[in-house]
């Protein structure tokens, strides 16, 4: 029997910058959000308007319930929730830049789905930077986020 190497305790094989592929789509698990949800957000946001937890204030405004706050619906675009951070391992540097256009409400009982697709590589000297797509669907497949995440890579 061979002696355990901590090196070589990977959910998934090592990959590189060099190894990504433009339209590469690393898909996010789905997730029903809950009225548990938003309050733990909300707790953790700071954010008190009540458009986010009132019920009757929501309806006043037109909407079925409380809305999700956008920077949760956001949040779930994550890539550590996904394959992509784990494939390239300590070639990391750091998730630099996002941007997010919120399309549709989101309540409670939506069942979101994340992805990420690469959209542009651009290798530096050492580090190659790449841009991601960033989409989350609804049940409805209604497009609910459409943004983008930058993330900056060693190379090899």
């Amino acid at each position: 029997m061979s002696e355990f190497d901590p090196k070589h305790h990977r959910v998934v094989p090592q990959r590189g910058f060099e190894d990504l592929t433009l339209g590469e789509k690393f898909v996010l698990p789905s997730r029903t959000l809950t009225e548990a949800n938003f309050a733990a957000f909300q707790t953790v946001s700071c954010d008190n308007h009540p458009i986010h937890y009132d019920e009757e204030y929501c309806k006043a405004q037109g909407h079925q319930g409380p809305l999700a706050h956008g920077l949760q619906v956001l949040s779930f675009t994550a890539a550590g929730a996904g394959l992509f951070p784990h494939m390239i391992g300590e070639a990391l540097i750091g998730f630099i830049e996002v941007q997010a256009k919120f399309l549709k409400a989101v309540y409670a009982g939506d069942t979101l789905y994340p992805a990420l697709t690469v959209t542009e590589l651009k290798a530096q000297r050492t580090t190659g930077v790449v841009t991601m797509h960033a989409s989350v669907h609804n049940q409805k497949r209604e497009l609910v986020l459409d943004g983008k995440h930058v993330y900056l890579l060693r190379l090899k």
